[in-house]
Order: structure tokens, then sequence, then C-alpha cells
């Protein structure tokens, strides 16, 4: 049986599309645009200081990796590659991470628009891993408000993660 892969305290093992021996990539709970994935290191560290020299090469090969993917599968002209090292810079899972957004004209009402977006409630991780949490039973898990953001399923998820997968085989 395959290890329990977690975001912070979050598991995320069926969100995983892509894994490396320091690194994975999963789609995200609270995508701003289709497309909107994360990267991050199998252990748990606040800050990307806090990596070793391996793990640290091994993360940015992997989100180079992932973005090539992630251009290819949500045709873009573009992609915004984030990480918000520390709550101060808007981290909300204290688990270092990186966001790969796919960017195409007019997606958002201002190029800028995504860095109001990364930070805004709606989009708060955590926030977003605790309502999914709460709604589990139910098996529907609340995306972001915005009419454009879906909401997201544990099935739609692992639809997405399998269909990345293809990718990397």
């Amino acid at each position: 049986m395959a290890s329990v892969i977690k975001f912070g305290t979050f598991p995320v093992t069926k969100q995983v599309f892509y894994k490396t021996p320091f690194t994975f990539a999963f789609v995200n709970l609270m995508p701003i645009v289709p497309g909107h994935v994360l990267v991050s290191p199998l252990r748990v560290v606040d800050r990307v200081s806090d990596l070793t020299e391996e793990e640290a090469s091994d993360f940015f090969l992997t989100v180079k990796k992932v973005a090539a993917v992630i251009e290819k599968e949500y045709p873009s002209q573009s992609l915004n590659i984030a990480i918000q090292d520390g709550p101060l810079a808007g981290q909300t899972i204290p688990h270092v991470h990186c966001h790969v957004i796919p960017r195409v004209a007019n997606d958002l009402e201002s190029v800028d628009a995504i860095y109001r977006k990364m930070d805004a409630k709606e989009y708060d991780q955590e926030e977003g891993f605790a309502a999914a949490k709460k709604l589990y039973d139910r098996n529907a898990f609340a995306g972001g408000i915005d009419a454009g953001t879906p909401p997201r399923t544990a099935e739609d998820m692992e639809a997405e993660a399998q269909k990345l997968a293809k990718n990397f085989e």
C-alpha cells in the first residue's frame, strides 16, 4: 500500500500526479484558474531555506517539469510560478509549496489580479481543507467563490490528477 502524502497536515495522496524521491505535485483544492497546481517537498518544512540542497534542487527541477506539462495540458501564453515563503508572504499552510498557474489573455480582470486572488480568503488553502473536511461526508469540496472557480470534489481532483499523471509515464 502506498504511503500517505500530506500537504501540511492534510492528506492529498489521491490528488498527487507526479512524485520524485523528494517532491510531489498535486492538483489544487481551490484553483484560481483551471490548471492551477501545487508542487511541494515530501518533507514538511515551513520555508524554502529549510530545504536541504538535494531537496531544493529536486523541488525546483520538479517545478520546471510540471510547468512544461501544465502549459501543454492547459494551453496558455504564460505561467505564474509563485512561492509564498512564510506567513507574511501569504503562506497559509506551513509547508513549502509552489503555485504553477497557467495564464491566458483576459483570464482575470487584470494581469496582477492573480496576486490579490492568491491572498484572498476564498482561496485560503487552510480554510479550504478545513471546509472540505467538514463536508467530507457529503463528498463535496467547496472551491473559491468566484464564478470562474469550479467546485472541487474528491472525484474531480482524482480524475484531474490521473489525467496529468499520464504526462509523466
